[in-house]
């Protein structure tokens, strides 16, 4: 899917599909067709495969092409099937347009034309919104630790408050705010070192558009929020900790029980077992009082054994 932005004056607009990319200063490329590929070949920008995006060495993902940038980070998006991952999007910056490769759906890529106008940035060219477009990405990847801090706090009110939750499902979601710091992490990791590179290679071109100072601003941003991400995570390591802890409790709890009540019985099944031999001379077995007092004394060893553990303050 091809999706193709233009400028009216200081919002940006979606183009008409059958007006091509003429005039686009942000061409959004969705898992891209060969014909889409081969339309922006035309355009002398060679579009990256998922495969390429996927390698993790520098010369791969941060490069220059002719006049064009080629910066790529890992992002956290919905699949077509509105499953959660982490996957890389190409950012290729030329001086006159954006192109954006993915084959996923970050949530930026679909809000930050409504609200380009707003960016510190502007949209005013393609620089602009790049710039525009990696602080509603920074901006996201915000609400993304708050709203794993709030769902933290939630389990840290069943678990720490000596309830009695339901302790698998509590496990489920502390590993699912886990997974999601783990992508959020991995997204700030590589922005920052995408804006790192990007302000290297335009470092006169950002001050004289009075572009450094927001460069900066984001650089900031995204180490606070790396910043709270460890923390967060700390948070996990001891919800964690916390959960199994409580698991702990509850199966010894369970295990104390059925020790208890087999040390119960344990008294009497000896003197039944005492009785039970075959042994030609056993003076109790003729007397009448002989049964009576077997079954008196298998009582009172589990009685007396019940009242050492109550002593005990074991039940």
């Amino acid at each position: 899917m091809l999706i193709a932005y233009g400028r009216d004056g200081h919002r940006l607009i979606r183009l008409p599909t059958a007006a091509g990319i003429e005039g686009a200063v942000w061409v959004d490329l969705f898992q891209p067709t060969p014909a889409q590929v081969e339309l922006m070949a035309a355009q002398g920008i060679s579009v990256p495969n998922l495969a390429d995006m996927e390698e993790i060495e520098i010369s791969n993902r941060l490069y220059r092409e002719d006049q064009a940038d080629y910066m790529t980070a890992v992002l956290p998006g919905a699949t077509p099937d509105r499953g959660q991952i982490a996957a890389p999007v190409t950012f290729i910056l030329t001086p006159d347009r954006l192109i954006t490769v993915r084959h996923h759906a970050p949530r930026p890529f679909e809000t930050f034309a409504d609200r380009a106008e707003r960016s510190a940035s502007g949209c005013g060219d393609s620089t602009r919104i790049f710039l525009g477009l990696v602080e509603e990405i920074v901006a996201r990847h915000a609400d993304l630790l708050e709203s794993a801090g709030k769902a933290l706090d939630q389990v840290a009110a069943q678990v720490f408050d000596g309830g009695t939750p339901a302790l698998r499902g509590v496990l489920q979601g502390i590993a699912h705010e886990g997974e999601v710091l783990t992508r959020v992490r991995l997204g700030l990791l590589t922005v920052e070192r995408m804006l790192s590179i990007f302000g290297v290679w335009h470092d006169d071109r950002a001050q004289q558009a009075g572009l450094r100072a927001h460069l900066r601003a984001l650089l900031r941003d995204i180490n606070a929020l790396e910043v709270h991400a460890d923390f967060l995570s700390g948070r996990v390591s001891l919800a964690t900790d916390t959960t199994l802890g409580m698991i702990n409790l509850e199966q010894n709890k369970t295990v104390r029980i059925v020790s208890v009540v087999a040390a119960l019985f344990l008294p009497p099944t000896l003197i039944a077992s005492i009785y039970g031999m075959n042994f030609r001379v056993m003076p109790e077995l003729d007397p009448a009082w002989g049964y009576p007092m077997a079954l008196g004394l298998m009582l009172a060893s589990a009685v007396a054994t019940y009242l050492y553990f109550r002593w005990k303050k074991w039940l």
